[in-house]
């Protein structure tokens, strides 16, 4: 597009995180601008996982991390053999749908992010029945193979937007706020900027 930068049309399935089940499929544009702003996305999904199994997904998520009778704490997620302790696993869930927020943003025509590993993880107690944690995310830089590290905090309530702030230790830019559009699955989630909590 002549002064905008070039947009791109997707077809694509998607697949659950856990079970690696076909999830849908999902029509999308993405525009890249010139600029360096992130990418323009466009999407609508038909799913073939029924939206009330995933709000129970959620539900069953959320319980298991609030009764914890103190802060979860972990390190290294996975370990050095790609492994998950079973009570990290929620901890981890969250930390895949937080970053996703921070690979969009960060993504360009030329250069693409996964999350390769959750270096620490902590909850925060609070009042509300918000979920909080702070995140240290190793992000793997394609194709310069570089490992980004990211600072996240984020916070959660089933049914609203996942909200998500980050630094990341090779920018100079301060603390960059975004949140979900969609119903606060932890699943997928597609982000806007500029909400503050």
């Amino acid at each position: 597009i002549p002064d905008s930068g070039h947009k791109y049309y997707l077809q694509f399935t998607t697949e659950d995180y856990k079970s690696g089940e076909n999830a849908g499929s999902c029509l999308a544009t993405v525009l890249y601008p010139k600029t360096k702003s992130p990418p323009v996305v466009n999407i609508k999904c038909t799913h073939t996982t029924d939206q009330k199994q995933i709000q129970e997904e959620d539900n069953r998520l959320y319980q298991k991390i609030r009764h914890q009778t103190k802060p979860i704490i972990g390190n290294n997620i996975p370990d050095s053999y790609g492994n998950i302790e079973p009570a990290l696993e929620p901890v981890w869930a969250l930390a895949v749908a937080g970053s996703s927020y921070i690979m969009w943003e960060k993504s360009t025509e030329n250069l693409g992010y996964f999350m390769a590993q959750v270096k620490s993880a902590k909850q925060w107690i609070r009042k509300d029945d918000f979920i909080e944690f702070d995140y240290t995310v190793l992000l793997h830089e394609i194709p310069t193979q570089e490992i980004i590290s990211c600072h996240m905090r984020l916070t959660w309530l089933p049914g609203h937007p996942l909200k998500v702030k980050y630094f990341c230790a090779s920018e100079n830019q301060g603390l960059e706020d975004g949140s979900g559009m969609e119903s606060g699955s932890a699943a997928g989630i597609l982000h806007e900027r500029g909400a503050n909590f």
